[in-house]
């Protein structure tokens, strides 16, 4: 049965295998930050809480990012698709983060979506080809490769993370508040 909880995210699968009850959570995290970054505008995508220079802009371009890195070129070993393939990474490594306030709202949100709905239809792919313990084609400098669940569980990670940091940038600017 699913159920969809009071800001529309559609709750984990309470008894799934192992496939749908991590999909189910990563997606989970993703609708939490389309949450906490919904009706924004420019300045409330560019706020910041304390010292820190987190944005919510630039937690979805960085996410958007984070999800073509880890699907499309490490899980498929695909080349970097636009904008990513034109940054100078060694002159910025953190250009997502920098760049998002050049970005409208609706740019940032657009990136995002689409590299989500890009993400989805990999992991289908990959999925129809074998199970979670498939590595990704890319691998670490010394020869070895990640696997799939390993992708998902770190996805799952760093949403959490990253909604964190979403939760105190959103109610320092507004006062919204919630799980």
């Amino acid at each position: 049965m699913e159920y969809l909880d009071e800001h529309g995210r559609l709750e984990p699968p309470l008894a799934a295998d192992e496939t749908a009850t991590l999909l189910g959570f990563l997606d989970y995290q993703r609708a939490t930050l389309a949450w906490k970054c919904a009706g924004l505008d420019a300045a409330g995508l560019t706020a910041t809480v304390g010292a820190s220079s987190i944005t919510l802009g630039g937690l979805i371009k960085h996410l958007a990012y984070v999800e073509e890195d880890w699907f499309s070129r490490w899980l498929h070993g695909r080349d970097r698709q636009p904008p990513w393939d034109s940054v100078d990474w060694n002159a910025d490594p953190d250009w997502e983060w920098h760049s998002a306030g050049d970005d409208s709202a609706e740019q940032l949100r657009s990136l995002w979506q689409d590299a989500v709905a890009r993400s989805r239809s990999l992991v289908a792919e990959a999925l129809g080809r074998g199970g979670l313990e498939q590595p990704a084609v890319r691998t670490w400098p010394d020869g070895a490769a990640p696997s799939l669940r390993w992708i998902l569980v770190h996805m799952i990670e760093e949403y959490a993370r990253h909604n964190g940091h979403a939760d105190l940038i959103r109610e320092s600017f507004d006062g919204l508040t919630g799980e």
